[in-house]
């Protein structure tokens, strides 16, 4: 039976998401109506705590079943709305803000129940995210704090990735390199607010070694080869992700600190793309069935959206170095059409999975 609850949040968010795509086509330089005028400067704000900061927090209320649990996503999915349509006063800030402390509150409760390497880690994740929540309330500049919703989203896919992992038995020494490399990781995102090339290299280190990391403690990598095809696609989804975020961290170690500029764009982007979206790419056949209670009716067609991603990335990302403005607008945008196609395949797979049943 389908699970109607969640519907409502799922819209904010996915509404966030569309959102966060107009911002960033404005970002790249598209000539589109503003809509509202602060939009382009919120599309970090709209993908990290609108899009996926609802996504998360919804995925854990499902999970875990107590009401006050679904206060974070409801604040979330309305704090966005209120901080592009009002800006001022700052009413928005202050809703995410707290739905990221109820985000802490959600973890806090996970790691009393099962006190573990995994649960630590996406309780980090969270804290992060609320740190720079507050920091942005405060004033501080995106460039400034980015770092730390850039670990919200990586520590909680990593504690993810780590508990799904569990099936390899990871040796004490796999165990103490990963706990070793999250403490580098928020090392690197403290020193950063004083010390902003330090911070960077020591965060980037953190994201290569991690990349690393997973080459022999992650399962997807064993799954590339997996004879069900939903496993292949999803391993296929991980192994990119974190090919990109290998990438993505030896940018910020190579080049050090970028504030602003195409090589800016390039070092957040083959994180928050190349990694996060290729990971909800791969999450998605386990989030949804499990917040919609329905399966995913797996398509090979969701290898044209896959593949669109990372290939546009690479253009982007090249684009970026080479200084080719026209050229990064139109990885940008093909970067945009794969989100796009992944929804309308989900959309798709989760309906014919329903009239399968």
């Amino acid at each position: 039976m389908t699970n109607r609850l969640p519907i409502p949040f799922l819209f904010l968010a996915i509404l966030a998401l569309l959102a966060a795509l107009w911002a960033g086509l404005l970002r790249l330089g598209w000539q589109l109506p503003a809509l509202t005028p602060s939009l382009a400067m919120t599309h970090g704000l709209l993908m990290i705590s609108g899009f996926l900061g609802t996504l998360i927090t919804l995925e854990r209320a499902v999970a875990i079943q107590k009401k006050w649990m679904y206060l974070p996503p409801l604040l979330s999915g309305l704090g966005w709305l209120v901080a592009l349509l009002m800006p001022s006063p700052p009413l928005g800030a202050i809703l995410l803000t707290l739905a990221s402390l109820g985000g802490v509150a959600i973890l806090v409760e996970m790691t009393r129940r099962e006190t573990a390497l995994h649960t630590i880690t996406m309780l980090l994740g969270a804290a992060a995210w609320l740190t720079g929540n507050l920091l942005w309330l405060f004033g501080w500049q995106v460039f400034q704090v980015v770092f730390f919703w850039q670990a919200f989203l990586v520590l909680t896919i990593a504690g993810e990735r780590l508990e799904l992992s569990r099936v390899l038995r990871p040796s004490r020494n796999q165990q103490t390199a990963f706990g070793g490399i999250v403490i580098v990781l928020l090392t690197g995102v403290i020193v950063s607010l004083f010390d902003l090339q330090s911070g960077t290299r020591l965060n980037g280190a953190a994201l290569l070694a991690l990349a690393l990391w997973s080459l022999r403690s992650d399962i997807a990598w064993r799954n590339l080869k997996h004879n069900l095809p939903l496993t292949r696609y999803i391993a296929h989804c991980l192994a990119l992700g974190f090919v990109w975020l290998g990438v993505g961290g030896g940018l910020s170690l190579g080049f050090g600190a970028q504030a602003a500029g195409p090589r800016y764009d390039a070092a957040l982007h083959v994180v928050f793309v190349g990694f996060v979206i290729s990971m909800i790419f791969g999450h998605a056949p386990i989030i949804f069935p499990a917040i919609l209670g329905v399966p995913i009716n797996f398509q090979p067609a969701f290898y044209v959206h896959l593949i669109l991603l990372h290939a546009s990335l690479a253009l982007r990302v090249f684009a970026d170095y080479a200084n080719l403005h026209t050229l990064r607008m139109w990885g940008g945008l093909l970067n945009e059409v794969a989100i796009l196609l992944f929804i309308g395949m989900t959309v798709y797979s989760v309906r014919k999975g329903i009239s399968g049943r």
